[in-house]
Parts: C-alpha cells; sequence; structure tokens
C-alpha cells in the first residue's frame, strides 16, 4: 500500500470510528496470499495458514474488551453454522494484551463453536498487516488467498453474498 493511500484509509478509520460507524472495507486493488501463521488454539494445538487450504476462512482478529467485538460474535456463530458443513471454517484470533483466561471464559461462556486462538506475543497480528483495531476480519478463499478485510463490523448480509460466491467456486 503506498504511502498516500495508508494516509487515506487511516483518515477514513479516523472518522468512521469518530462518527461510530460500522465497518470500513478495504479491498486491494488484487488478491494477496494469506501470511504463513502459527495459531495457538485454546485446546493446545496449532493451525497454520496452509490448513486453511481447500476452505473459505474467516480469520477475525477481536479481544474481550472490545465491545463491537462480543456485539458481532454472535453474527459470526450464525455465520459458521450456516456455512461449516459446505467448506467454511473460522479462525478468532485473541488480540495479545488479552489475558487468556478472559478468551477462555468468553469462548467457553458463549460455547463458540469455531476454532479460537490466543496471539501471545502478537506475531500473528503483525504478520496479517500489524493489526491494531479490533474487530478486523479477513476472508480467505479456497487457495489461501485473502479476498476481502473488514474494519469494523461486517454487513453480514453482503458477507454471505461473498461466502456463498466463493464456496461455489472450484
Amino acid at each position: 500500500m503506498s504511502r498516500k493511500t495508508t494516509t487515506t484509509v487511516f483518515t477514513a478509520l479516523a472518522i468512521a470510528a469518530a462518527l461510530g460507524i460500522g465497518a470500513y472495507v478495504y479491498q486491494g486493488t488484487g488478491q494477496a496470499a494469506a501470511p504463513e501463521s502459527r495459531f495457538v488454539l485454546l485446546d493446545g494445538s496449532t493451525q497454520t495458514t496452509a490448513d486453511m487450504k481447500g476452505k473459505v476462512t474467516l480469520v477475525n482478529f477481536w479481544a474481550t474488551s472490545c465491545t463491537t467485538c462480543v456485539a458481532e460474535m454472535p453474527e459470526i456463530v450464525k455465520t459458521y453454522d450456516k456455512y461449516k458443513d459446505r467448506g467454511y471454517d473460522t479462525m478468532a484470533v485473541a488480540m495479545h494484551y488479552d489475558p487468556p483466561s478472559y478468551v477462555v471464559n468468553f469462548a467457553q461462556s458463549r460455547k463458540l463453536p469455531f476454532k479460537v486462538a490466543i496471539d501471545n506475543t502478537g506475531q500473528i497480528a503483525k504478520d496479517w498487516g500489524d493489526i491494531q483495531l479490533t474487530p478486523t476480519t479477513f476472508v480467505v478463499d479456497k487457495q489461501g488467498q485473502v479476498v476481502k478485510r473488514y474494519v469494523g463490523a461486517p454487513n453480514f448480509d453482503e458477507l454471505h453474498k461473498l461466502i456463498d460466491k466463493l464456496l461455489a467456486e472450484t
């Protein structure tokens, strides 16, 4: 991203945040491969970005202290439930500053049905574009390409249309 584009994106984010506007959507001028990352899940198992290939995957950076993140989580669960049997997956990545016990409690008390990882070191957030704002959500296609990035809660009707389209692709 050029310096001018970066400045424009950050200005738009600041304005959107100040006005309480929902998501800011940035879609670059082409797809890029999802960054190589190693996710440590709450059960201690690991998954890598390479493991996502063959599925459409939602990668959601969030925090228990983020009110928008907490508010959007039921919609993320509904989306997962709607598409999970069709080759769709979700990876919820808790930010490095989120206490692990809070993340575990949140995931258990809300019975999150998808993978939840904790980014203890902040490296995953750095790998995915130095994520600072939550929620930040990526849609990754079956080939491992990032096709959409949302900062803030996505419009879930539009997200579902995108998922339908990506799942239909071979």
